[in-house]
């Protein structure tokens, strides 16, 4: 079933979950699951449980599903990239993020897109480096039905150290497209003080990681130019 964000977002945040099944890939425990939308309809969503997230060195532990959801409120924020409207509730395995499930082409990835898609990529590569995304797969790039472009998969987000991990090799160097300075400099504002993104982002993020995000985008806007990496630490593995 599918449906517009505006009627999809409470389904997802209150709407009865009636099954679903475990995703096998991953290393932390992630479910597409079904939530009734009507007789005979249902909504499929992505639901990554707290309590099944893998202890890490270097994230504090159950926090990755936190980091899912305040990624997505900085991109509404921002006008991009495009990431399925993600919520914050208990499902059977206890809190959670929830995200609305995209129907994609499973074998199109970054490395398909790359030259043909140019304006979206450096959007989300350039959203990479604000929110410190330690994890964009090739994968995490997905083509839906209708041809749309979406971020998916941000549980390694905000981390105060410097940690971007990605396959946009390409793009490194370069900079940013002049089209998106002005939506960064908007958001400068709406992360200060009890403006709403702020006051929404302190429910999911440390003080000290919303400090920090303010610190990158003050950065990014005095440079607008990709970091040139180390592809020996800064590519995540697997590629895909």
């Amino acid at each position: 079933m599918r449906l517009s964000e505006e009627a999809a977002a409470p389904l997802l945040k209150s709407g009865e979950i009636v099954g679903g099944r475990r995703i096998a890939w991953g290393s932390n425990y992630t479910f597409l699951v079904h939530i009734a939308a009507g007789p005979g309809e249902y909504l499929r969503a992505v639901y990554k449980p707290r309590d099944g997230e893998q202890p890490l060195h270097d994230f504090p532990g159950g926090t990755l599903y936190k980091r899912e959801y305040a990624t997505f409120l900085v991109s509404r924020a921002l006008g991009w990239p495009r990431i399925p409207v993600t919520v914050i509730r208990d499902g059977h395995y206890g809190d959670g993020s929830i995200q609305l499930f995209i129907e994609s082409e499973p074998d199109v990835t970054y490395f398909n897109l790359a030259g043909e898609r140019n304006e979206e990529l450096y959007q989300m590569a350039v959203f990479d480096l604000l929110v410190n995304n330690a994890d964009r797969k090739a994968g995490h790039c997905l083509l839906d039905s209708e041809g749309l472009l979406w971020s998916i998969d941000h549980g390694l987000t905000f981390h105060p150290d410097f940690k971007v991990r990605t396959v946009m090799v390409d793009l490194w160097g370069r900079p940013f497209p002049t089209s998106l300075l002005p939506d960064l400099e908007a958001l400068v504002p709406k992360l200060e003080g009890k403006a709403e993104l702020a006051e929404s982002l302190s429910t999911a993020l440390s003080g000290e990681e919303i400090t920090t995000l303010r610190r990158r985008l003050d950065a990014m806007l005095a440079d607008p130019v990709l970091p040139r990496l180390d592809r020996r630490r800064n590519v995540p593995w697997p590629l895909v």
